[in-house]
Formats: structure tokens, C-alpha cells, sequence
């Protein structure tokens, strides 16, 4: 699902025809894994960061809140996770493969749901 090589991605809600995010960065290894957004203050529309592979994630010591999509490794959406605040940690099914750290509001705006199917593109 993830283009090989790649550290920016375009993410699409294939099933419903809205962006997620213009640009998102690949966080595919463990240090950027571990690392992810922390030191950030914000994310700006259109940006996010796609943790591959990614299950459960945490907040702490993010300085704000966030939408998280988990995906199967077929691009499926398997759980949401709406307004994450600072410090806490969300739990995912198992056969999560990917998961997709949003700005607030972008799951809400692009009505991305269960079932939906996300496609990933070269940025």
C-alpha cells in the first residue's frame, strides 16, 4: 500500500472521494516510528503522518490533539479515532498494518469510516 521509497505520500478516501491528506510523511522506520510527531505543535491541513507498519499509538508528550485512521494491509479502514488529546494511548484491532495520524477534523470533514477503502499515492 505504501509506494516503496517513498517519504511523502498522498492518502485518499477512495471510498468516499475525499483527501485525507496532501502530503503525509512515511514514518517506516523504527526511529522515525519511535519519534513520530513528537516536538511538533501542530499539523497543518493537508499534512499527516502515515506509521508503517503502525498498531497501537500513544500521545504522550504531543503537545496536541490528533485523528487517527488504522488500516489493514488491503487499505481497509478496521477503527477511527476521533480528537486524540495529549497523553493517551488508543488501542487498535489486530490486523492493523497501517495507521494515519490526521490534523482534527479530517476524519469528520472526509465522513472516513469502517469499511471505507484508502489509496496511497507517491507525493
Amino acid at each position: 500500500m505504501i509506494p516503496k521509497k517513498a517519504s511523502h505520500v498522498r492518502i485518499e478516501n477512495a471510498s468516499r472521494g475525499g483527501q485525507l491528506a496532501a502530503r503525509a510523511r512515511v514514518a517506516n522506520r523504527v526511529w522515525s516510528r519511535l519519534v513520530g510527531l513528537l516536538g511538533r505543535s501542530k499539523l497543518s491541513p493537508g499534512e499527516g503522518l502515515v506509521i508503517a507498519p503502525g498498531s497501537a499509538i500513544h500521545t504522550f508528550f504531543m503537545r496536541m490533539s490528533i485523528d487517527v485512521v488504522f488500516m489493514d494491509k488491503q487499505g481497509e479502514v478496521v477503527k477511527t479515532a476521533i480528537n486524540v488529546k495529549p497523553f493517551r494511548m488508543v488501542a487498535c484491532p489486530l490486523r492493523t498494518r497501517y495507521t494515519l495520524e490526521l490534523p482534527v477534523g479530517v476524519i469528520e470533514q472526509t465522513q472516513t469510516a469502517v469499511g471505507d477503502r484508502i489509496e496511497v499515492f507517491a507525493a
